[in-house]
């Protein structure tokens, strides 16, 4: 969520004139964002669906920003859980040998690398995604013996200092109240209308003049989630590895929000021809919205010494235990893979139908598989729109440099009559903000 927001006192009562709100009035921060836009007390959540203390039940497109893909409170990871707890099995264990780790690690060996015929070491970070970003830039930089990281424009990779600064939003930057250094800003692709976004990059890198010091590495997400849901091509993805290859410069993927089969397959770049150097995975991972992360490197750069990055809350062993799950009930063949194509697929009919109603160019699609949005021509309309959407029943956030982009980050188990009531719902929303906007939408652009 990428809409500006005041930091004032006076934002902060958000919800005073409802009652049971107050204790957050009086003693939460100030920075609390989603509660904003969403300021009801939540009880209870199943599957696709979270219900208030007072009852009423919403379709949730945002599921935890990508973190509950499996849904709320999957049965199948439930039970492994419980079973896991009332065993007295490890809780906290740093980053000790478990039982618990160690059942991950053969289940993600076994059932994501080896198919896929990758070879990672598997390093376990702090439980965020911005913990496993702040791991690979340390990594990189330490294997090449180079301070600085290409990242590019939109991207979204945390806020912790050096995951910020390789962080496009000015407004999540503007909260760092330093410098932010050690990250050249490069053009993500179709950034520059009829740019050769490759080219220009390699103009740079070859050219001993232009003031850019070669970098250690490259740090791209496929699908720029926070940023917008613009989604890079296979071409341009090959050819940006053909540049870090030729100028000896490590690959890092950023699959946080993309990856755990959000695009329709395991990892966001599978069948894209690219075999990242470093591979940044978080969010969905625990598969029940445990806090959860790692950084995969190819064996050759585990140039580590014992403890040099580490981090207190490294070995939750309850997110090892339903990771474990969702492992082996979703990826163990690839009939999950299949479903959430088909269910991208209907989503990317729905925005269809949604942009056909409006002159051309006016709505436009945005991202894949089930990681899709529609661009807005202002944020005000998607925040309009997302307002609207929530009384009536849909959470749904925005994403873009403005909050321009809506977006829908439903669960992938979501059931196709969910699925489909929140897309009537934001049709409708859809229709309702823009008809001023365009009173005789009916009569589109030829």
């Amino acid at each position: 969520m990428n809409k500006k927001k005041s930091n004032t006192n006076k934002n902060k009562k958000i919800t005073a004139e409802k009652p049971g709100k107050a204790i957050f009035d009086e003693m939460e921060s100030a920075v609390q964002s989603y509660a904003r836009a969403f300021p009801e007390i939540f009880v209870h959540a199943s599957g696709a669906r979270i219900r208030t203390r007072e009852g009423r039940e919403y379709i949730d497109f945002l599921a935890g920003a990508g973190s509950l893909n499996y849904g709320h409170n999957n049965l199948h990871l439930q039970e492994a859980l419980i079973d896991y707890i009332q065993s007295g099995g490890i809780t906290h264990s740093l980053d000790f040998h478990t039982e618990a780790k160690e059942d991950f690690l053969h289940t993600f060996r076994d059932l994501i690398l080896k198919p896929r015929g990758m070879e990672y070491v598997v390093q376990f970070t702090g439980p965020t995604g911005a913990n496993a970003v702040e791991a690979a830039l340390k990594i990189a930089r330490k294997v090449k013996n180079r301070t600085q990281i290409i990242a590019f424009t939109n991207g979204f990779h945390g806020v912790t200092t050096g995951a910020l600064a390789a962080t496009g939003n000015a407004y999540h930057r503007g909260g760092a109240g330093m410098p932010l250094s050690g990250v050249i800003r490069m053009p993500y692709e179709g950034y520059m209308e009829d740019m050769d976004t490759i080219a220009y990059m390699e103009r740079l890198l070859s050219d001993a003049s232009s003031g850019i010091d070669l970098p250690a590495a490259v740090l791209v997400e496929t699908v720029q989630g926070e940023g917008g849901l613009t989604a890079a091509s296979a071409t341009w993805l090959r050819a940006l590895q053909k540049l870090c290859r030729k100028y000896d410069m490590l690959l890092i993927v950023d699959d946080i929000q993309a990856g755990c089969g959000r695009t329709g397959s395991f990892f966001s770049f599978e069948g894209m021809g690219i075999s990242p150097d470093i591979i940044t995975l978080s969010k969905s991972l625990s598969g029940y919205g445990l806090p959860f992360a790692v950084t995969l490197f190819k064996p050759e750069h585990d140039q580590w010494k014992p403890g040099e990055h580490n981090g207190t809350f490294r070995g939750n062993n309850h997110a090892f235990v339903t990771a474990t799950a969702a492992l082996r009930r979703y990826w163990h063949n690839d009939s999950f893979a299949k479903a959430v194509k088909r269910k991208g697929d209907l989503v990317a009919a729905r925005i269809s139908e949604i942009i056909s109603a409006y002159p051309e160019g006016f709505l436009s699609p945005r991202g894949r598989g089930m990681m899709r949005g529609i661009v807005c021509p202002n944020g005000d309309i998607a925040g309009d729109i997302t307002k609207y959407a929530f009384e009536k029943g849909l959470i749904v956030e925005t994403s873009g440099a403005d909050g321009e982009v809506v977006k829908c980050l439903c669960p992938l188990t979501i059931s196709e009559e969910d699925l489909q009531k929140g897309w009537d719902i934001l049709e409708s929303g859809f229709h309702q903000i823009l008809e001023e906007q365009i009173p005789n939408r009916s009569q589109k652009a030829a």
